[in-house]
């Protein structure tokens, strides 16, 4: 009975329009930040921090824009590792070359020079799609696997490709513990998922859907897929290249292209359609899924006192992981952002059956 919009009357549009048009809604949101933002920086442990909250909120905001990509505009992407090592190196280009240069503007930076790459590999996406496009796509990611290799220039003359940030800073404030670490990042995922859930509802962000719908009937009525084809490709490519300057700055601190391999590409396609295609909420679902299940399967037989092999464990956990994808796709193909939304539905009708 607590959740139920008796007297939440709506009398106009910006009221109506709103992202949580029910109060309940809101409130858990604020609360839920608040909580991140004001508690779990001094509960946290050191290990939580760095094994789980920290990739959780950085795979979070790289789930956030392949699924602008994927979900929103319907174009499949196998690159989005590529255009993550983009970010990284060339926000640690910014960062090491130019005197004086802030961490946040070199991480904006490099989501910057993530964009033009991504939009100069969306250009296929106006006359190819489906498979054809993600082979496409894929181009990009072994294009800067190679780059970041063999051309020296981007990783300072680094023989092996391996490259490091250190002394990390901004407005005085020293990030150094894994808690400032943590509270950087979350700023990051906050302000970022605030603005593409307000741009996917803004007029470009039906026109994506419309694309991703059906695009010969979103052409008719005067939508050009070129234009939102490609800004889909360059919005997606600045937060994907924002979350990779994020991933070598912050979670790494020191990488090579190995760390935005293809299977890093994977790992954020899964996110996306374990979540939920086409919600935001659900790039939170699938990053929490990814990142946390693995890690609690690893620890439940010595929770539990069963004596195991680690090897064993360890091929255990990769069994049931996949056959825990394998059900969740099968019981919602939509995702887990579905499944809330389904319960959600259900708690206001509750206990009538319609």
């Amino acid at each position: 009975m607590l959740y139920r919009e008796n007297g939440q009357f709506k009398t106009t549009y910006r009221t109506d329009q709103q992202i949580f048009p029910i109060a309940q809604d809101r409130y858990l949101v604020l609360a839920l930040v608040a909580a991140a933002f004001l508690v779990v920086p001094f509960v946290a442990s050191e290990y939580l921090f760095r094994a789980i909250l920290i990739p959780f909120l950085i795979l979070s905001l790289a789930a956030i824009g392949l699924n602008i990509l994927v979900g929103y505009c319907g174009q499949i992407s196998l690159g989005t590792g590529g255009f993550m090592a983009v970010g990284a190196y060339m926000a640690y280009n910014f960062f090491v070359r130019i005197e004086g240069m802030p961490v946040v503007p070199a991480i904006l930076l490099g989501g910057l020079c993530a964009t033009v790459v991504g939009v100069l590999f969306g250009i296929p996406s106006l006359r190819i799609k489906g498979m054809y496009l993600a082979v496409a796509t894929l181009a990009a990611q072994f294009f800067t696997d190679w780059a970041f290799l063999r051309i020296k220039w981007f990783t300072n003359d680094s023989s092996s490709g391996s490259v490091s940030v250190s002394g990390l800073s901004m407005l005085g404030w020293t990030i150094e513990t894994p808690a400032d670490k943590y509270l950087f990042c979350l700023g990051f995922v906050v302000v970022f998922a605030l603005l593409a859930k307000n741009l996917v509802r803004s007029h470009i962000g039906r026109e994506w859907m419309a694309m991703r719908d059906m695009d010969v009937a979103a052409s008719v009525i005067g939508i050009r897929p070129v234009y939102a084809k490609l800004t889909a490709f360059a919005v997606s490519s600045f937060i994907v290249g924002v979350a990779g300057g994020l991933w070598g700055f912050v979670y790494l601190g020191s990488w090579e292209p190995a760390a935005f391999s293809i299977d890093r590409s994977f790992q954020l396609l899964f996110m996306v359609i374990i979540g939920g295609l086409g919600s935001i909420m659900g790039s939170f679902f699938g990053a929490a899924f990814i990142v946390i299940l693995p890690i609690v399967l690893d620890q439940l037989p010595g929770w539990l006192g069963i004596p195991l092999d680690t090897a064993l464990t360890s091929h255990l956990t990769f069994m049931i992981f996949g056959a825990l994808i394998v059900f969740f796709l099968i019981a919602e193909p939509h995702g887990l952002a579905r499944l809330w939304s389904v319960g959600k539905e259900k708690m206001r009708l509750w206990p009538f059956p319609h």
